[in-house]
């Protein structure tokens, strides 16, 4: 083998590793094109998605808004026109005007606080706060509705100390009592306990010992506007937000949450809470 074999023998070597790394490197490409199309894809399926849940939040409001702005007009149509009305008539309008001004109160708030969850949950504080110590404030609060529904409430929680929000925890405790305290029925009882120890999460097992819910609406308890019977929230003056609420202020304390019917009756609920 002379020199000008041994010159284009290590030529076609050259050439050869040239070429392998050149195919590697449009391998390399069209993966990075591939990745970069996945995701442009992810991103626009995420944007429709997200344009899709708030057309259906905004039409889900305006119906929600409907039936008290309706009522309100109805009842102030009647005080303004000439026929004449006897006291305890315009008192009775009066009063049902204000019920539903409460009712609109309420959707307003619970609309504003997903959407500020949703939106700008960095504007939330975190402080120390005992979740034991929370509970048992809206268990205080919750004490009226739930005596005159014959609901006893029971909070057998430890100490539990962490890093969190006091309104969204409160929100948490309040959503889920009033749900029970409207549905479970006379004589059932409200209970939360801890069923799991963890170095960096609580967790909480809520649970009342009323009717529960039809199993096929278990998975949509937490949706938006969710009615478990036609009319059921609107005639327990609810807003159909409050699950809604419960979730997204699990997930910013770093839970998850779930429910299902107790096979002894009644509707239970898991969630954990990360401590810091």
């Amino acid at each position: 083998m002379d020199l000008s074999d041994v010159i284009l023998l290590i030529l076609t070597a050259v050439i050869m590793v040239l070429y392998v790394r050149l195919m590697l490197k449009n391998k390399r490409l069209r993966q990075m094109a591939d990745e970069a199309t996945r995701l442009r894809l992810e991103a626009s399926e995420a944007e429709r998605r997200n344009r899709q849940l708030k057309q259906e939040m905004t039409s889900n409001i305006a119906h929600e808004l409907k039936t008290p702005v309706s009522s309100i007009r109805g009842y102030l149509e009647i005080l303004l026109s000439d026929k004449p009305v006897d006291e305890e008539r315009r008192r009775h309008y009066i009063e049902r005007s204000y019920n539903q001004t409460l009712r609109l109160s309420d959707l307003i708030k619970d609309v504003s606080l997903i959407n500020k969850l949703e939106e700008s949950a960095d504007l939330f504080p975190r402080d120390g706060v005992d979740v034991r110590q929370v509970a048992q404030e809206a268990a205080d609060e919750m004490a009226d509705k739930a005596a005159v529904a014959g609901v006893a409430i029971e909070n057998k929680l430890p100490t539990m100390p962490m890093l969190g929000n006091h309104e969204l925890l409160y929100a948490v405790f309040r959503n889920l009592m009033e749900n029970s305290v409207a549905y479970a029925g006379k004589g059932a009882r409200i209970v939360l306990e801890t069923y799991k120890e963890h170095p960096d999460h609580y967790f909480i097992h809520y649970y009342d010992t009323g009717r529960g819910v039809p199993d096929e609406y278990l998975l949509r308890l937490f949706d938006r506007f969710v009615r478990i019977g036609e009319g059921r929230s609107r005639s327990e003056g609810g807003t159909g937000l409050g699950l809604s609420i419960v979730k997204h202020a699990v997930l910013f304390h770093g839970g998850e949450i779930y429910a299902k019917n107790r096979s002894e009756g009644g509707l239970e609920f898991f969630f954990s809470l990360k401590k810091q």
